[in-house]
């Protein structure tokens, strides 16, 4: 799914850059703008949510899978039901095709049929009657009231999302729970909600550059080895690549990690409060000079410049000094 976000994300804030925030209006109509914007919204995104469906149903039933996955996406997109429902049509296309798998048997000669014909023939059947006339409506209403409800978070509610989700980036670092914060963010994506994505991807830049600066500014609490992974850190954390900080967590778990989390959790707080939108799932720093890719700048500076000093003067409290 991640590559038709990335692509489709850039695209979009290329036409935005392009041809301004209406880019996209039909009155723009054969400019720059809009042909980028036709790439980017209408065949890029179009294909998360059966991309995402398709490949659940193919880790689940492998190649045969794939038809009945994506088409079940596709319906979900089709009936409103976003991403939710393509995690559904996923499940349920993987399964019945693992389970039409075994069930079938054919003679030696007609074996070739399965994967190309009768899985995939059987397996869209059922996942498609399944999605528009039991999944369908029941998980679109339900994914309008999670839109809804994120859209319109102000204030504390806002603050809190970002705080649970900043905070989930540096627990584990790269781990399941690092994982589960980005995978919702980055499918929300798709449903037009850009706020978690960039408190996410600010509080998972925030550990390795929090660590980074605590190495400059602390140098007694780290060893001489230590101080120089500190520059390896910060290249990967202006990557977004949170596991930059995970060598400095493992050496002392019980200090380390709890300020990680409180940085993280700083910058994602701060980055939801202050309404900080990014319309793609990765880049880090190298998507700031990108027009409307984030926005706005400045406010992502600041969310993350914060996480970043108050992990660097937590670590530097907590730790002791270098033997």
């Amino acid at each position: 799914m991640l590559p038709f976000v990335v692509a489709g994300g850039l695209l979009i804030a290329l036409a935005f850059a392009f041809g301004g925030i209406d880019a996209m209006s039909p009155g723009n109509k054969g400019t720059l703008g809009f042909a980028l914007g036709e790439i980017g919204a209408k065949a890029a995104f179009a294909l998360i949510v059966p991309a995402l469906a398709g490949y659940i149903a193919f880790s689940i039933a492998d190649r045969p899978g794939i038809a009945p996955g994506m088409i079940g996406g596709m319906l979900a997109a089709n009936l409103n039901a976003g991403f939710l429902g393509g995690i559904v049509a996923g499940f349920i296309a993987g399964y019945t095709v693992s389970f039409l798998s075994r069930s079938i048997r054919l003679p030696k000669n007609l074996e070739g049929l399965k994967p190309v014909l009768i899985l995939p023939l059987i397996g869209t059947l059922v996942t498609g009657l399944l999605m528009v006339y039991v999944v369908g409506v029941p998980v679109a209403a339900l994914l309008a009231a999670l839109t809804g409800w994120l859209k319109g978070m102000q204030g504390a509610s806002a603050l809190l999302l970002g705080l649970i989700l900043g905070g989930m980036m540096a627990v584990d670092m790269g781990g399941p729970i690092n994982k589960a914060a980005y995978a919702s963010s980055a499918a929300l994506i798709s449903s037009g909600i850009y706020t978690p994505m960039a408190a996410v991807m600010l509080a998972g830049m925030t550990p390795p550059l929090g660590i980074a600066l605590a190495t400059r500014l602390f140098p007694g609490r780290f060893s001489e080895q230590e101080r120089e992974a500190g520059t390896a850190a910060a290249v990967l954390g202006a990557a977004f690549i949170t596991e930059g900080a995970i060598p400095f967590a493992a050496a002392d778990p019980l200090r380390v990690i709890p300020a990680l989390v409180a940085g993280s959790a700083v910058a994602g707080a701060l980055s939801m409060t202050l309404g900080v939108a990014l319309r793609v799932p990765h880049g880090g720093l190298f998507v700031l000079p990108i027009p409307n890719a984030i926005t706005p700048v400045l406010g992502a500076v600041v969310a993350l410049a914060a996480g970043t000093v108050i992990t660097a003067l937590l670590v530097g409290a907590f730790k002791k000094r270098a033997a």
